[in-house]
């Protein structure tokens, strides 16, 4: 992971996308920087038709099939049209990896998922490949690819990579990066131009999930990391999670960190945000 790869051939490149729920109303931004930058790098993102939400979260109960069939047919719909499944969100993401893994490895699952699922004419056994964004801009376009488009640099700007958990965990099944010291958004900021600043907290989970049972518990995490990038000198944060985002601002306190998706960056960064925003 994270060699530059030359984008030759990737020109009309087509991925089927899962943008997932939270991008249709409260992300949208990630959605449509997204979209607009894909195109501007020369790769389409064709939206699956009928897709119904990911489960938002995954469940490790192995039972607990019903909250699987939607990824699954997101992603036999994939498969069926032979291209790769790419996705933004970050939980997207990981529930959709974590059922595609089960769909490949866990023989009670693949039995019980497809014995429901023939009545609709599908079977499924893990054909498909799973890809985050971020790991089409390093592994198909290529870190030294991106920055040669980038037409406004972030040049004199520190920003703090904020992964979470959900990218990263369980890292044998996920496979994004090195879970302990991820490296693939410091590459995404200095490919824009701007400055990674490397702080403890960027990998540590936000708690947003735990605000269900004790609010108090994601507005320490949420501070704790605030303050963290902060101290460290970054001028704000990038991520690719809306829970994230929405419980880092929720609970910013006194914190003067602004937290951006990715796509809005690249799409500032490339010199098509200012058209879209029009």
């Amino acid at each position: 992971m994270g060699d530059n790869k030359t984008n030759e051939g990737s020109a009309n490149l087509t991925y089927s996308y899962f943008p997932g729920c939270t991008l249709k109303n409260k992300a949208k931004d990630l959605d449509m920087y997204g979209r607009l930058s894909a195109q501007a790098l020369g790769f389409n993102l064709e939206e699956i038709e009928d897709w119904q939400c990911c489960g938002g979260v995954y469940t490790t109960g192995k039972n607990e099939i019903a909250s699987k069939l939607p990824s699954v047919r997101a992603l036999a719909a994939s498969r069926d049209k032979n291209q790769t499944l790419v996705t933004l969100c970050s939980a997207c993401y990981n529930v959709l990896k974590q059922v595609n893994d089960d769909m490949k490895n866990d023989e009670n699952t693949v039995l019980h998922v497809n014995n429901y699922l023939k009545q609709d004419g599908i079977e499924y056994n893990g054909e498909t490949k799973v890809l985050h964004f971020l790991e089409v801009l390093r592994d198909v376009i290529g870190w030294d690819n991106v920055k040669k488009a980038v037409k406004n640099p972030f040049k004199g700007k520190k920003i703090g990579a904020y992964y979470g958990c959900l990218l990263l965990r369980p890292g044998k099944v996920m496979e994004f990066d090195d879970p302990e010291n991820p490296q693939i958004i410091e590459d995404f900021i200095k490919a824009i131009g701007g400055t990674p600043v490397i702080y403890s907290q960027r990998n540590e989970c936000c708690g947003a999930y735990a605000g269900f049972e004790d609010p108090s518990i994601p507005q320490k995490r949420a501070r704790a990391i605030l303050d963290n990038a902060q101290d460290m000198g970054a001028d704000f944060l990038v991520t690719s999670c809306p829970l994230c985002r929405y419980n880092l601002i929720k609970n910013k306190g006194e914190s003067n960190l602004d937290v951006i998706y990715f796509t809005e960056l690249l799409a500032e960064a490339l010199g098509i945000k200012e058209n879209a925003d029009a």
